[in-house]
């Protein structure tokens, strides 16, 4: 997919979740692009191979080690990445995590720590940054998920969460559109992975094996993170609302929409 190499050049990018999976691939994809990147993660060891990897590639990188669900950090790595490049032009709040298991099996402190990670270190950050993307009319780019769209089974409060993600970039794109801010929901289907993550369960008897892998044992092909990282700096270029991934999971939106019923037994049988 075609992107302008000439849009990102010495532009600022800063990614939550970039020293691991489709957040790193992200920052690197801009990078490669010509911007300048700043990378947020919550492992020291993981920011600082990422930033190795990436100054080998000679992509300018700024390492910050935060936890962005904590509003003082969140505002921190704004702070330190203006403070490095001197201005911002894009968010992309791609930190976050999913889970397994039964919704009346989820304790309510996992309920809790995804919305805390998924929504509001979403939320903090794209405040912190929100007065540095006015003053150079940039981008936020919120990463959801299939599931932001159309919840399924067996994956706990993740659909939860991913559904205020949706529901926060709507509201946001209405707001911001004066300020000449752009806002991009971006919703993929289980993206591959080197090394699939699998994701264990505790007392949750009767969830099938396919669920434990990326999807949630949803019969859809898997997104190549790099297309879907090229998709989103076309996106942005074209300051479009939207990505959703594979597009054919438009039409089951739609019917869920229409009729839930129906909606429910394609879920069903897709999953």
């Amino acid at each position: 997919m075609a992107y302008s190499r000439n849009y990102w050049q010495d532009k600022i990018v800063l990614v939550t979740g970039g020293s691991n999976g489709l957040g790193k691939v992200i920052a690197q994809t801009f990078g490669e692009s010509g911007a300048k990147v700043a990378i947020v993660g919550l492992e020291a060891g993981d920011v600082e191979k990422t930033t190795e990897e990436f100054r080998a590639k000679k992509i300018e990188v700024e390492p910050l080690v935060a936890d962005v669900t904590r509003p003082e950090d969140a505002k921190r790595v704004v702070e330190e990445t203006v403070a490095r490049f001197g201005a911002l032009d894009a968010l992309v709040n791609a930190a976050g995590r999913t889970h397994r298991g039964f919704l009346m099996q989820t304790p309510l402190e996992e309920f809790q720590s995804l919305w805390n990670l998924n929504v509001m270190g979403t939320i903090a950050c794209t405040q912190a940054a929100y007065p540095q993307l006015v003053a150079r009319k940039g981008h936020v780019v919120n990463i959801g998920s299939l599931a932001a769209k159309s919840a399924a089974r067996w994956v706990g409060a993740y659909p939860v969460t991913k559904h205020a993600v949706a529901a926060f970039s709507q509201q946001l794109r209405l707001e911001a559109a004066p300020d000449g801010v752009h806002v991009l929901l971006v919703c993929p289907g289980p993206v591959k992975r080197d090394n699939p993550r699998l994701y264990p369960l505790k007392n949750a008897e009767g969830i099938p094996e396919s669920a434990l892998m990326p999807g949630g044992g949803v019969k859809v092909g898997k997104i190549d993170p790099h297309e879907l990282a090229l998709a989103i700096l076309k996106a942005c270029e074209k300051r479009q609302p939207e990505i959703v991934l594979p597009r054919k999971a438009r039409l089951l939106f739609a019917i869920n929409q229409i009729c839930p019923k129906l909606g429910d037994w394609i879920v069903k049988k897709s999953t």
